[in-house]
């Protein structure tokens, strides 16, 4: 009987030999599997990351581009508006002085009718001008701004379309 036993113990002990084998290449190929799919993600999250990066920086950049148009354009309308109060304010000083030197009523009235109506079409030619400059404004502030998100969307179809 020992003999037995000890034939039983041969045939446990390379079954158990067989087992730690087996169960040792299980683990071999579950840690090849998840080392795999740990440096796909990792790559994954890092290409992301460096898009997200590169994203953010474009929009910096787009923000500075608006930023400098606004500014330019602001520094160009003030600079128009100046002109004009300016034009208007030596404007209503001649005609106040020649207000001041009318001999009649009817010289007087003839002064004011004639700044009335130069003050208004100044005002409208103006205006129409300082329009122009902001329209102007706004088309070249938003140039970068619509292109960028051009960009984004077509970064977001992209993949959808693949």
């Amino acid at each position: 009987m020992t003999s037995k036993k000890a034939g039983a113990a041969k045939v446990d002990a390379k079954q158990f030999e067989e087992a730690v084998a087996n169960g040792k290449q299980s683990v071999e190929q579950a840690m090849a599997a998840t080392k795999e799919h740990v440096e796909k993600a990792s790559n994954a999250a890092l290409k992301s990351y460096d898009e997200f990066a590169t994203y953010g920086k474009d929009s910096f950049d787009v923000l500075s581009k608006f930023n400098d148009a606004v500014v330019k354009g602001s520094e160009e309308f003030g600079k128009a508006y100046y002109t004009f109060v300016k034009t208007s304010a030596d404007a209503s000083a001649e005609t106040a002085k020649a207000l001041l030197s009318a001999k009649t009523l009817n010289e007087f009235v003839e002064i004011q009718s004639g700044f009335a109506r130069s003050a208004f079409d100044s005002m409208v030619s103006e205006s129409g001008k300082l329009n122009e400059i902001g329209v102007k404004v706004a088309t070249e502030a938003f140039e970068p701004v619509q292109a960028h998100m051009n960009a984004t969307v077509e970064r977001m179809v992209k993949p959808l379309a693949a």
